[in-house]
């Protein structure tokens, strides 16, 4: 799955930049980085300072307009778009900031469709939905709609989709920044329980410093570079 020496993600001189009425906007400049399976890395940053570009870089949703990005031992930046949304199903679970869970389907449903582009069985797919929500402790809420939950339970959700088909790398973007502190305590604790006890591999996103705090590593984004590296 890497390339050999534990490194999951190979970021290379990654340039990427909008053009905008004639004018080139640049969003990171000659980014390198290497993010090692196992790690827990909290990317901190002001808001434009490239920090949802670089993950969803990494997460194959955007392309480096220079630069290489090698995510579990492919050069993804080269996939066709078919190509990376095989891709992602197998290797990469996206938690987002509001959720995003279909509100006419129960919690169950919401987390098996990543799971509906595979060629799992029926049986299959609902084995993994229910270890899923019970690894985020919604065992009980299975059939409940998201109406039916509260924030925190509505992320516990999210996470349990994004995990659902054992990927490689969890890409959180915010995923505390619309909760209370209470909620967000107790996603920050699951997500770290990935990352010791199920070995999942996090980037984190995010403006709280008690979310980078649980991390084992930040890194920090100003004006589309690494400004700085601050041990957890």
């Amino acid at each position: 799955m890497d390339s050999g020496n534990g490194t999951l993600v190979k970021i290379s001189h990654v340039h990427k930049y909008y053009t905008r009425g004639g004018e080139t906007v640049d969003v990171l400049k000659d980014l390198s980085l290497e993010i090692p399976q196992g790690d827990f890395l909290a990317l901190m940053g002001p808001s434009g300072s490239g920090k949802t570009t670089l993950l969803n870089l990494i997460g194959g949703l955007d392309r480096p307009s220079e630069g290489t990005v090698e995510v579990a031992g492919h050069r993804i930046e080269r996939a066709s778009a078919r190509e990376l949304a095989r891709w992602r199903t197998r290797y990469i679970g996206f938690v987002f900031q509001f959720y995003n869970l279909i509100p006419v389907l129960t919690a169950e449903r919401n987390v098996e469709l990543p799971l509906l582009l595979t060629r799992l069985s029926r049986a299959e797919r609902r084995k993994r939905v229910a270890i899923a929500l019970d690894v985020v402790g919604l065992a009980d809420r299975a059939r409940h709609y998201p109406r039916q939950l509260s924030g925190g339970q509505e992320q516990r959700v999210g996470i349990a989709r994004a995990i659902v088909s054992d990927p490689a790398l969890l890409l959180c973007d915010e995923p505390t920044g619309d909760l209370d502190r209470k909620s967000a305590d107790e996603i920050l604790a699951l997500l770290k329980a990935l990352n010791e006890e199920h070995g999942k591999t996090i980037v984190i996103v995010t403006h709280d410093p008690e979310a980078a705090a649980r991390a084992r590593r930040t890194l920090h984004l100003n004006k589309g570079s690494l400004a700085e590296e601050v041990a957890a």
